[in-house]
């Protein structure tokens, strides 16, 4: 395929509206095990806006993988391992329960890339959310294609770094009905989630990948229960190598002069994913 007609998708908007529901956030706070959740008392938490705005495919449109085919809003992307890179988010103002919402979503960028295991696509969306305040929310997703892992493949190179120092910390095991109860609460139909041997000889991965949303609103949870009630204003995160549920892993962070960096480490101590986030 001509990659470069992927870039006609660029400037594609959509919008969506949806209502904030009380019960996804009931959801979030038993998957995170909480009976008094440490996120401000009335508000949506950061990251909750996750839980809205879900995809509604019907079942006829769904492909081999577990998402809708490809087309329409996103380009159809003609490579077969699709994952969040990372996310940047900005958060201007709180979502409150109850409250009507809308988001115009736009596709603001596609690049074509040759990595090491082969070609990649990146495509860059662009979400804001606005309720009866105005403007509360913008985040800009990086989403990267990959093609399939081929027989020999080596594993990716490792990151040599020492992770920080952690001032926080707290382990995680990824176990298949955790990652369940997550793809349930964002209506992830994604496969290599949930689908053992689809994920393994389909895809080519060890085990269920761990969600990249899922590690991030666990990293936002570390955060919060070692500072209840901080109001964050924006955070960042970006994915450096995958998990899997065939080892727990380390949600971590530290203070810094604005709020805070966090990090995900695997059992070998390397980082997976890192994080900034800032809070008042």
């Amino acid at each position: 395929m001509n990659f470069d007609s992927l870039r006609d998708w660029i400037g594609r908007e959509e919008e969506q509206m949806d209502i904030a529901t009380a019960a996804p956030l009931s959801g979030l706070a038993a998957t995170l095990d909480h009976l008094d959740p440490p996120w401000r008392g009335g508000e949506v938490p950061p990251l909750g806006h996750w839980l809205y705005f879900l995809p509604k495919a019907a079942q006829r449109t769904i492909d081999q993988d577990g998402h809708p085919r490809r087309g329409g809003f996103l380009p159809p992307v003609p490579l077969p391992r699709r994952m969040f890179a990372g996310v940047g988010l900005q958060c201007f103002a709180p979502i409150r329960p109850g409250d009507a919402m809308r988001r115009r979503s736009t596709i603001a960028s596609v690049e074509h890339k040759a990595g090491r295991t082969g070609g990649m696509v990146f495509v860059t969306v662009e979400h804001d959310i606005f309720t009866q305040s105005g403007h509360v929310l913008r985040e800009t997703q990086d989403i990267v294609y990959r093609e399939a892992a081929k027989p020999g493949d080596a594993p990716p190179p490792a990151h040599t770094e020492p992770a920080p120092i952690a001032v926080w910390q707290r382990p995680v095991t990824p176990d298949p009905v955790l990652l369940f109860r997550f793809s349930a609460l964002t209506f992830n139909g994604h496969r290599i989630h949930y689908d053992r041997p689809y994920c393994e000889t389909v895809e080519g991965y060890p085990g269920l990948v761990v969600h990249g949303p899922l590690i991030a609103t666990l990293l936002m949870d570390l955060f919060l229960r070692e500072n209840p009630g901080a109001r964050v204003t924006a955070f960042r995160f970006r994915a450096r190598r995958p998990l899997y549920d065939v080892h727990p892993f380390m949600v971590c962070g530290a203070p810094s002069e604005k709020g805070a960096s966090l990090w995900a480490c695997g059992h070998d101590g390397r980082i997976a994913m890192s994080a900034e986030l800032e809070a008042v």
